[in-house]
């Protein structure tokens, strides 16, 4: 109860902070400068933001595979089951990381405006038009050197076990020509699963798969990489299931 009730008041806390100093930032002109190190302020408003709350909650992040991750931007494929996904992939990711994420949270007062004017997308799965428009706006935030994170199975898991995935994401990393890089992410839906705010604290464990190329595929072949990526993320959660080293 005490771990929940201070992990809520960092969250508040540090949620004001970094969201009021991104948006003064885009006030004064500040551009965003994608990169691994010095990636500015729209960096570190999701990055620093996303370890504090993870500190606040005591739930540390253990990350393997980041040797995978090829130079350049890409699009990490993430199963999704909690918040905790969000902030423990925030936390670890190198470089310059946009999520692509539902409608609903660029409507979170203060967080929201932060987020669209940091570069991430918001997707309305209500209006497929709107949603394919979206889609573009990552694409264009992918080709300035800004990776980005999506989760394919649409809404966090209920259970815990993987959902089918959508077709979308995979059509966005063949638009932009970068690779997909499954990803696996444990034991968040322990921490917190949808619909409860007690925490449950313990470790967070990653797990990077390798990359799947998309050069020279075409959007009719997004079915094909979305079933590609799916078995790889599945194959990342059965050797970690299995308490298998993942190299």
């Amino acid at each position: 109860m005490i771990r929940t009730a201070w992990f809520a008041v960092v969250l508040v806390v540090t949620s004001i902070v970094h969201a009021t100093t991104v948006l003064i930032a885009a006030l004064i002109g500040v551009r965003r400068r994608p990169g691994g190190k010095g990636g500015g302020v729209y960096d570190w408003g999701t990055t620093d933001w996303a370890r504090d709350i993870l500190a606040a909650a005591g739930t540390p992040v253990r990350v393997t595979g980041l040797e995978r991750i090829t130079a350049g931007p890409v699009v990490y494929a993430s199963n999704h089951s909690s918040m905790f996904d969000i902030w423990a992939l925030a936390a670890t990711l190198p470089g310059s990381v946009r999520f692509v994420a539902k409608q609903e949270l660029a409507r979170v007062p203060l967080v929201g405006r932060a987020m669209i004017v940091a570069g991430h997308v918001t997707i309305d799965r209500a209006h497929p038009a709107r949603a394919i428009e979206a889609y573009e706006r990552a694409a264009a935030v992918i080709r300035s050197g800004i990776s980005a994170v999506v989760f394919p199975e649409g809404t966090r898991s209920r259970t815990g076990e993987l959902l089918p995935f959508k077709n979308a994401p995979f059509g966005l990393a063949i638009a932009a020509q970068v690779p997909v890089v499954p990803v696996y992410v444990r034991d968040t839906f322990t921490i917190m699963p949808k619909g409860r705010f007690f925490l449950r604290p313990r470790p967070i464990r990653i797990v990077i798969g390798d990359p799947i190329a998309t050069t020279g595929l075409t959007l009719e072949r997004r079915q094909e990489l979305r079933d590609r990526v799916r078995a790889a993320v599945l194959q990342l959660k059965a050797r970690v299931d299995a308490g298998a080293s993942d190299r």
